[in-house]
């Protein structure tokens, strides 16, 4: 039950992401270079993606199968993200500048995004 409360969360918001991902790619270089510049957002990004991941894995850190494991995974994708945002935000600015130039790279996050999102929203919308 908490892997569909949670799913039914991060689901839209991944697809949402994906989505501004997939509308703004052509804006993407300018938005990373700004972001480049600015560690500090990279570093407040990571607090608060550490609170994200830290909430989702003391409510829901479930390794017995099935897709509440992405869940699982998930956060702590966030939670170790947002460590890397907090401890290294001037070498992951810089990564960040690099990447944005990348359209393959971007489409190819996007598309992973949106497949996530759109599985576990699914899986925490139907009645299954």
């Amino acid at each position: 039950m908490l892997a569909k409360t949670i799913g039914g969360l991060v689901g839209p918001t991944l697809v949402a992401i994906a989505i501004a991902m997939l509308l703004n790619v052509g804006s993407m270089p300018l938005i990373a270079a700004q972001v480049a510049r600015d560690p500090a957002l990279i570093l407040l990004s990571g607090i608060l993606l550490l609170v994200a991941g830290i909430a989702i894995v003391r409510a829901h850190n479930v390794w017995s199968g099935g897709w509440p494991v992405l869940v699982t995974i998930v956060g702590w994708l966030a939670l170790l993200g947002g460590l890397a945002r907090m401890f290294f935000p001037i070498r992951l600015a810089a990564i960040a500048a690099q990447a944005g130039t990348s359209r393959a790279l971007l489409i190819g996050s996007a598309v992973i995004l949106l497949l996530l999102g759109g599985f576990l929203s699914y899986k925490a919308y139907s009645r299954e």
